[in-house]
């Protein structure tokens, strides 16, 4: 079993209730096991500024499946979720947006998947997650978790309350 840190986003058709709806799905994922998930957060977008907000969380999971074999899980449960991609929008609005922060210590740059993922050190809103949930892990070709955060850009990112209809894991 590896330990894979998947970060949850969106910003469309009431989020906070698609990130809560979503834990279920993922509890689900097939030879893999959900183990802790972090506190909700309200963030700015990136990039297209001109949406809503975003509520973000990040789940920790232990998998007995290969990196590619998660993502296309990852990607089902967004379709299920109505997600729509647009190639020309790469940061554009979204009902549900699952994203493989980390997977073990691997590293892999290939057309299907980047480990770690390419933009999390420019992002707040996976730093703050992530750390909440996984302490001050080293992030392979990276750094330490705390050295990232504390130069990543600035960005507002607010920690919400616990909804009462969110699992505890």
């Amino acid at each position: 079993m590896e330990k894979v840190y998947v970060g949850v986003g969106s910003n469309l058709a009431d989020p906070l209730q698609q990130v809560v709806e979503v834990m279920p799905q993922l509890r689900a994922i097939h030879r893999s096991r959900l183990t802790r998930r972090s506190s909700l957060y309200r963030t700015e977008p990136v990039g297209n500024t001109n949406q809503d907000d975003f509520i973000n969380a990040m789940v920790e999971l232990q998998t007995e499946l290969e990196p590619v074999d998660l993502l296309l899980e990852l990607q089902a449960i967004e379709h299920a979720c109505y997600r729509q991609r647009d190639n020309e929008d790469k940061w554009g609005p979204r009902t549900m947006d699952l994203d493989i922060i980390l997977f073990g210590n691997r590293r892999q740059h290939d057309s299907h998947l980047i480990l770690p993922h390419a933009e999390m050190q420019h992002r707040r809103f996976v730093l703050m997650p992530l750390l909440e949930i996984a302490g001050d892990v080293y992030i392979p070709g990276l750094g330490s978790l705390s050295w990232l955060l504390e130069h990543a850009p600035k960005m507002r990112v607010e920690r919400l309350p616990d909804p009462p209809d969110l699992d505890s894991i």
